[in-house]
C-alpha cells in the first residue's frame, strides 16, 4: 500500500509498504520513517549547536538503527544513534554536549520515545584537514534488525 504525506507547502513524501503487506517496496516503510525522523531531529540540533560553538565541522553523518520485536506490535525495543563528526580540531567536550543537549532538550522525537524505548547515542570525531564551508551531511538511518 502506497501513501503520500503532503505537508502545508506542498512538500511530499512516499511511504510504501513491503510486497507481502501488498505494497510494491516503492517507497520508504512508515517504521524507516520514524528512523529517519529521530535522525533529522537530532542531527539538526546537533549541527546548528556545534556551528554556535564555532566547530570546524567539515562532515557529518548519522547511522541509526533499530531493533523490533518479533510480536506485534512490532514496536522498537531498541535503538543506536551514532554520530559521526569530521572536522578539524573537533573538541570532543563540544560533540558530547551538543549531542546530549540534543537528546535531552531539543529534539521533541527522541523525547517522546525515549520513555518507552531503549536509546543508545554514540559519536567518534574524525579529523579533516580540510576547511571547506557548511558540512557535507549523510545519513544512514534505515538499518533493522530484529530482537
Amino acid at each position: 500500500m502506497r501513501f503520500r504525506g503532503e505537508n502545508e507547502d506542498g512538500l511530499a513524501v512516499v511511504l510504501d509498504s513491503a510486497p507481502d503487506l501488498d505494497g510494491e517496496a516503492a517507497g520508504i516503510s512508515p517504521i524507516e520513517s520514524l528512523l529517519m525522523s529521530i535522525g533529522s531531529c537530532t542531527g539538526t540540533d546537533t549541527i546548528e549547536i556545534l556551528r554556535k560553538k564555532r566547530q570546524n565541522v567539515t562532515g557529518y553523518e548519522l547511522n541509526i538503527s533499530g531493533e523490533r520485536a518479533e510480536e506485534h506490535p512490532r514496536v522498537f525495543t531498541h535503538i543506536n544513534i551514532e554520530h559521526v563528526v569530521m572536522g578539524k580540531d573537533i573538541d570532543p567536550k563540544a560533540v558530547a554536549r551538543a549531542i546530549e543537549l540534543s537528546s535531552e532538550k531539543y529534539c521533541s522525537i527522541i523525547a517522546m520515545l525515549k520513555a518507552v524505548v531503549k536509546i543508545d547515542i554514540t559519536y567518534r570525531i574524525e579529523n579533516d584537514p580540510t576547511t571547506s564551508g557548511r558540512p557535507n551531511t549523510e545519513a544512514n538511518l534505515t538499518q533493522l534488525t530484529r530482537s
